[in-house]
């Protein structure tokens, strides 16, 4: 394989120019994340890597989709993981637990398939979060509709999809039957990487089983009283396309906690927020006051009292993050100086 193939760039290169000044060093991308080791694709082949110990102390790990700065030893089958360079695009969330903490799922990314299922799991409010995130990452958001032999007016849902994924491809489609797939396959070109996100049993696995034209990825049956799944991925993987592309696995993730979305926001409800520009008052609350576009657009049947509410709700989530960044980093500065004194 090359690197091109991977999705090496010239800005790629050119990072890793900066770094690798004296020479010596390789690149690497990330194909898998296990407990402290990385399956890593190279120019010779798949490789073992870990991070050196610097790294570690320093909390600076890679994730599925990174380029890694490597040194590779005798035989080319180990590596040492030196550094990551700088990420074109990430995808993040909110670690679970009480204190912020950023997680990132994967990095590197060209576009997102936020996979969803025409059954009892069809949710357009977790769509908008989805787009939010997808947006904020700084890839683009394809909406790819799943199941859709289990819908009734197929239509009506792709309507209602495209009313709040402004300006994002829909795509319907049945994995399980490969129906629909060979429109997704432009996605797929040479060094671009799809990644895949959605809840459990939304039958990602079994898209990425179409794309690929063979039984890589393990299925899972769904419960029939609620459509919902049982976790089949357990963990990130990069899945390479022998007609070029690359597919990132992720598990499922019913609920998902914001990170630093705000741009994502502003991309997700550009109709709200044009509208808010229109109102009399400019700090309006679009609660009770006058002439408040975004309250007569309600009433007029423009956008939903739905979707609105989920804007707001969005908007609380951040802020209610950026509170608690702020409390650890006061958290943090505080515990540094108390440490100073005791020294």
């Amino acid at each position: 394989m090359s690197l091109a193939d991977l999705g090496w760039n010239q800005d790629f290169e050119n990072k890793f120019n900066q770094i690798n000044n004296q020479g010596g060093y390789q690149v690497a991308r990330v194909a898998v994340e296990y407990k402290g080791i990385y399956k890593l694709y190279t120019e010779i082949g798949k490789v073992l890597g870990e991070i050196t110990g610097k790294m570690r102390y320093n909390n600076k790990f890679p994730v599925v989709g990174d380029w890694v700065v490597v040194d590779l030893q005798i035989g080319g089958e180990r590596a040492i993981i030196y550094d990551i360079l700088p990420r074109k695009s990430k995808f993040s969330r909110n670690r679970a637990g009480s204190k912020a903490q950023e997680q990132i799922v994967a990095s590197n990314v060209d576009t997102v398939f936020i996979v969803t299922s025409l059954n009892q799991d069809f949710n357009l409010r977790r769509i908008e979060r989805y787009l939010t995130i997808t947006w904020d990452s700084g890839a683009n958001p394809v909406v790819i509709l799943n199941k859709a032999d289990l819908c009734d007016d197929i239509e009506a849902r792709k309507s209602e999809v495209e009313a709040i994924a402004l300006g994002v491809p829909v795509h319907v489609i049945v994995a399980l039957d490969n129906k629909g797939i060979e429109q997704l396959k432009k996605y797929f070109k040479k060094g671009d990487t799809v990644a895949l996100l959605g809840s459990s049993g939304v039958g990602k696995s079994t898209l990425i089983n179409s794309v690929l034209g063979k039984e890589k990825m393990k299925v899972n049956n769904i419960r029939k009283d609620d459509g919902k799944g049982r976790h089949t991925t357990t963990h990130r993987e990069m899945i390479l396309l022998e007609e070029g592309g690359i597919i990132i696995d992720t598990p499922g993730m019913r609920e998902i906690q914001l990170w630093d979305v705000s741009e994502g926001l502003s991309d997700s409800f550009t109709d709200i927020e044009k509208l808010a520009q229109e109102c009399y008052f400019n700090d309006c609350q679009h609660d009770s006051e006058p002439r408040c576009a975004i309250k007569n657009a309600i009433k007029e049947g423009i956008i939903t009292e739905k979707r609105f509410n989920s804007y707001k709700k969005l908007q609380r989530e951040i802020k209610y993050m950026e509170i608690k960044k702020k409390r650890g980093a006061n958290a943090a500065e505080k515990y540094k100086w108390t440490t100073l004194g005791k020294l």
